[in-house]
């Protein structure tokens, strides 16, 4: 692909780009969710959070896994972006808050640099929404498609749009 091809599809380009961050952001989401979400993984957890004054630690170790996969799968797939979004920002920010804020930004010092990037992707996430490579926009033209045939135009007529929109 040369140059010129590049320039000639900027919103081709501008719906890709918003991708990798999304792709990136669900991995490592859901690969931190299942590590808490397993049989050790859970113990393990709890007992770390009982340390941190997180308690009772079973409870919060498993609303913390889940929110991890399902934000991971909700980044992968492009829909409820926003909403999980918010749920990466409170789990990396407790996280710098317990755990990494003491030792500084670098990471090789158990730093919070990796949160911070992680929660650096779910800021444009929860500003921009997964763009226009995603389920999100798949159910966004199928709905809006099917409001514009009924011809429900009316605000309160638009239920499914405004939800759709809201969850991003």
């Amino acid at each position: 692909m040369n140059v010129a091809m590049l320039n000639e599809q900027p919103s081709l380009l501008k719906s890709a780009a918003l991708l990798p961050p999304r792709l990136s952001l669900g991995a490592t989401m859901i690969h931190h969710g299942l590590a808490k979400l397993k049989k050790d993984g859970i113990a393990q957890s709890a007992g770390m959070f009982e340390q941190l004054g997180i308690k009772p630690g079973k409870p919060w170790a498993l609303a913390t896994g889940i929110t991890e996969l399902v934000a991971g799968v909700s980044s992968i797939l492009g829909i409820a972006t926003r909403l999980t979004a918010v749920g990466v920002i409170v789990t990396q920010a407790m996280a710098i808050a317990k755990v990494h804020g003491k030792n500084g930004f670098d990471m090789t010092k158990g730093g919070y640099e990796f949160n911070v990037a992680l929660i650096a992707i779910a800021l444009g996430t929860l500003m921009r929404g997964p763009g226009r490579v995603s389920l999100h926009s798949a159910l966004e033209r199928r709905v809006k498609r099917k409001e514009l045939k009924h011809f429900r135009l009316l605000p309160r007529q638009r239920r499914g749009s405004v939800l759709l929109d809201a969850l991003g």
